[in-house]
């Protein structure tokens, strides 16, 4: 039977169709615009989205076939040839997929703009046959593999942005070949080798953007030949060497940032004058020496110098004064300071920089006393840090018109008199840092003004007196640093109903009482109170404090036992009871706190047997000098054998053998019989789904059914978020009306399995308050019979943080995150880090850290979640993968990347490093100093 003609229509759907199930390449298909008709154009486009596997927003709904392609959502054709496709726009629609190589098919194409979505794979090396292309932006997917040398034949190329992927390899020599270009962004990848110097060529830039990569080697003195340069960031790479000097000619240049590399060598001493047009200067965290260009103010444009974490020595220059812009100085842990009384002469200058909002000279060798003209700084402040330092002399009253700070700082130093009553007016306070100085007199009492108060710390000073009930006021208070004074009385009930409190630091002081109230603080971890005069029963109701971590009595007048109640202590890590007058046994559930790394129970009264199991085990990690009644443990703590039990010592009968005999066989035979009951019971009750969870197994059992009926059938309107490897979805169980998030893995994608096994792996073997409670995983078939695998965890009813940092004007959520709680969440954030790495049984990597894992509860406590590629410390010291794991987002922790930016993002404005100095604060922010590229994200 002869087949009807086929329309040419018909014909071009057929074959590109027959070309994409077929493995077979056909040359002519990639050729050039005069082979092809529009229609070319609209199945290159289906064939881009014929490779999205998750489309969320339904952002690629209309495109079919009742719309021409030039009206599909993205897409724009052009005026002289109207239906050919010149401009690709499907930016932040978190699209899942690769990028079609037939992308080359849409010859016209000028302008491709997919950035913030997650795309992965390689970029096809076809785009470099749009010989009309524009400007590409890829920026914040998932792209690896090499970046396509042949991207040199788009020879209008002006915009290159593929920052944010994980890019490997090295940066093609051949993009010096790009003459057009004017803006080149590879920042934020795993890129390796050295800058190619053919890049000098490229006299059209204005922004070169290579930050955070690792490039290594120096900066090549070619790039002194990109004369329209105006930013320069080469930021948290490896790089070093010096300076070339050629670069301090680049006039053009508004920002300069090599921060966090290896360069050494002196700054150019009339850099502000070759630099005219600086406005950003970053250059912390290397290995530069000598002194501070006093040519820098010169360049009077300038707004923020961030000269920290580096060896500049001599003074500070005393004409800062005339930038008139200045917002943020850092000078940080340096070696600054000549220890004469003038080494504070630059702050009277300072006084004329009227938008000065950060101030950070903590950690060098500045000596003097703080002058009066402190107080006329700029009312703008917030960041104000001296730590660490030579300064001595009172407090200056007048620091009270600084009405904006929320960090004072002025700890390690040799400060006098007694804290300025004044400060009670400096009420956005969070962070108040008086410690280690010789400070006298009493803490002000109304100090519970500053309610915003997240840190007090005040410890080894001379202060004495009660410790303030009104301190209760400060509700936001977390960490309270007392220790080593010479403070009298109780510990108010007041401060200890602060559920906030997190650590608590008294020790070395001669406090009386511990109150009740104590027992309430759920979120309290530390809680130091070594060397003071409290007495009585150890309080049982600190068993009540679930989140205890580290628990130190030691040196007090205790007596009794350890408490029962110390057994629901499960993170417990350090516990010191030393040097108390405690007797009795010592509790067998010790062996059970698997946490529990340190015990000291020196120099008390116990007595009997020491248990073996559990931190016993280990000498080094047991402290039981001083209690004579022990015996038994291992053999490295060196006690006495225990008595032995042996009955025929001990006389018995040939009666009481018979009457042991006989009971001891009745019970083996009820034993017995309770034993096959149960075993008889659990088999039945494995056949049958169970959806209560018992007490040996605290997971429920829920079937795909189920989770079917409480998302609504996985209904888009209950779409919460999406992954590389799967979809999460609200839902309410019918059972008990409980919310829930359900995870539902991808298996179609590769990878999707292997991230299901770890995740459900690390989240077996992990658990901590601020980690994503799962309540089960489900492994079944669907109606249609496709394996199901899913994980469902509690309900985060404030969403993720990257909706509280981003705004979308399609979401409900509030903008308006203050200092406070951004803290709270980076210090959370940062304590399940610590957690994972150093305190589990097997440390873990979470390796995607990022805002759209991290999850708020009701109380705005942060959750850290998704744990798919989370591998265990064995596994990631057996890999021989290089560069940074995750996605797009993440920066490893030691950098502080989430933190950084979740403080980076209020209203409070980044600040250099170096501005501050207590070690809580150094944790939540992390150490690297701020750079150019934080400020362009």
């Amino acid at each position: 039977m002869e087949l009807p003609p086929m329309s040419v229509r018909a014909f071009w759907s057929f074959l590109f169709h027959t070309i994409l199930l077929s493995s077979v390449e056909v040359p002519w298909l990639l050729g050039s615009a005069a082979n092809f008709s529009n229609e070319t154009d609209r199945l290159a486009l289906l064939d881009f989205k014929h490779l999205i596997t998750d489309d969320p927003h339904g952002s690629m709904r209309s495109w079919n076939h009742t719309l021409h392609f030039c009206q599909w959502q993205g897409v724009t054709c052009g005026r002289q040839h109207p239906h050919r496709v010149t401009a690709l726009n499907l930016t932040r629609q978190n699209l899942v997929g690769t990028i079609s190589r037939f992308i080359a098919n849409l010859t016209f194409l000028r302008i491709i703009l997919l950035q913030g979505n997650n795309f992965h794979g390689a970029i096809p090396q076809e785009i470099g046959r749009l010989f009309r292309l524009r400007y590409i932006s890829l920026v914040n997917n998932s792209f690896t593999g090499e970046i396509p040398a042949n991207l040199t034949h788009c020879t209008q190329l002006q915009v290159l942005r593929l920052s944010g992927n994980r890019l490997t390899g090295k940066i093609p020599t051949e993009l010096g070949s790009l003459l057009k270009l004017t803006d080149l962004r590879l920042a934020e990848n795993n890129i390796i080798g050295s800058i190619p110097p053919s890049l000098g060529n490229l006299s059209s830039l204005y922004l070169f953007y290579l930050s955070d990569n690792s490039l290594e080697g120096s900066i090549p003195d070619e790039l002194h030949r990109l004369v329209n340069l105006n930013f320069l960031l080469l930021s948290e790479n490896e790089l070093s060497g010096t300076i070339p000097p050629s670069l301090y000619n680049l006039s053009s240049l508004y920002g300069l940032d090599v921060g966090e590399n290896r360069l050494h060598g002196n700054l150019a001493p009339n850099l502000g004058l070759t630099l005219p047009n600086l406005q950003n200067l970053y250059a912390g965290a290397n290995q530069f020496t000598g002194p501070i260009p006093v040519s820098l103010p010169n360049a009077s444009g300038l707004v923020i110098i961030d000269l920290g974490r580096n060896s500049f020595s001599g003074s500070v220059p005393l004409n800062f004064g005339s930038l008139k812009g200045l917002s943020f100085l850092g000078l940080a842990e340096n070696e600054l300071g000549i220890g004469k009384a003038r080494d504070l002469g630059f702050l009277d200058s300072l006084t004329n920089c009227s938008r000065l909002r950060g101030l950070g000279i903590d950690t060098n060798h500045l000596s003097g006393e703080l002058p009066d003209s402190i107080a006329n700084l700029s009312t703008q402040l917030t960041i104000l840090s001296f730590g660490r330092n030579r300064i001595f002399g009172s407090i200056p009253s007048g620091i009270q018109n600084l009405v904006n700070l929320t960090v004072l700082a002025m700890e390690d130093n040799l400060l006098t008199g007694t804290i300025p009553v004044g400060v009670v007016k400096l009420k956005k306070v969070g962070i108040l840092s008086f410690g280690r100085n010789e400070l006298s007199g009493q803490i002000p009492s109304s100090l519970d003004n500053i309610t915003r108060l997240y840190i007090l710390s005040l410890q080894e000073n001379n202060l004495s007196g009660s410790i303030p009930s009104t301190l209760g006021n400060c509700k936001n208070l977390q960490f309270m640093y007392l220790d080593n004074n010479n403070f009298n009385g109780s510990l108010p009930k007041q401060v200890f109903s602060i559920i906030s409190l997190i650590e608590v630091r008294a020790q070395n002081n001669f406090l009386t009482d511990m109150p009740y109230e104590a027992g309430d603080l759920k979120a309290l971890g530390r809680l130091f109170l070594s060397n003071n005069n409290l007495s009585g029963k150890i309080p049982s109701w600190l068993g009540n404090c679930l989140s205890l971590e580290y628990l130190w009595l030691d040196g007090n007048f205790f007596q009794g036992s350890i408490p029962p109640a110390f057994s629901t202590l499960r993170g417990l890590q350090s516990l010191d009871l030393s040097r108390n007058n405690l007797s009795g046994k010592i509790p067998q559930y010790l062996e059970n706190l698997s946490a529990l790394n340190y015990l000291n129970l020196s120099f008390n009264n116990f007595e009997g047997e020491l248990p073996e199991q559990g931190v016993f085990r280990n000498a080094s990690e047991v402290s039981v000098l001083g209690n004579s009644k022990l015996c038994g443990g291992v053999p490295e703590l060196q006690l006495p054998p225990c008595p032995s039990q042996d009955f025929k010592k001990r006389g018995m009968s040939l009666a009481s053998k018979v009457k042991i005999s006989i009971i001891v066989a009745v019970l083996c035979l009820i034993s017995l019989s309770c034993f096959l009951t149960s075993l008889y019971w659990v088999r039945k009750s494995r056949r049958k789904s169970s959806a209560v969870p018992s007490a040996e197994d605290p997971f429920m059992n829920l079937s795909y059914a189920e989770l079917f009926k409480a998302t609504d059938g996985f209904s888009s309107s209950n779409l919460i978020g999406t992954g590389t490897f799967g979809s999460v979805y609200k839902g309410m169980l019918d059972r008990d009306g409980t919310l829930i998030a359900v995870k539902v893995l991808n298996l179609l994608q590769q990878g999707a399995l292997g991230s299901f096994m770890a995740e459900c792996e690390a989240l077996r073997n992990i658990k901590h308050r601020n980690l994503i409670k799962v309540l089960t995983c489900c492994s079944s078939t669907d109606f249609k019979g496709n394996d199901f695998k899913a994980l469902v965890f509690e309900y985060m009813l404030n969403g993720s943080l990257e909706k509280w940092l981003h705004k979308d004007e399609h979401d409900q959520f509030r903008r308006n995150l203050n200092f406070i709680e951004r803290l709270n969440i980076a210090i959370d954030v940062a304590f399940v880090l610590d957690y994972l790495h150093h305190h589990c049984q097997t440390p873990v990597v979470h390796r995607d850290l990022k805002p759209s894992n991290i999850l708020l509860d009701n109380d705005m406590i942060a959750h850290v979640s998704d744990f798919g590629l989370a591998r265990f410390i064995s596994e990631v010291t057996q890999s021989s993968s290089v560069g940074i794991k995750g996605s797009i987002g993440y920066i490893a922790p030691d950098r502080g990347g989430v933190m950084l930016k979740l403080l980076r993002m209020g209203s409070c404005q980044p600040f250099p490093n170096g501005f501050l100095a207590p070690h809580m604060l150094t944790l939540a922010c992390g150490t690297g100093s701020f750079s150019m590229n934080h400020m362009q994200k």
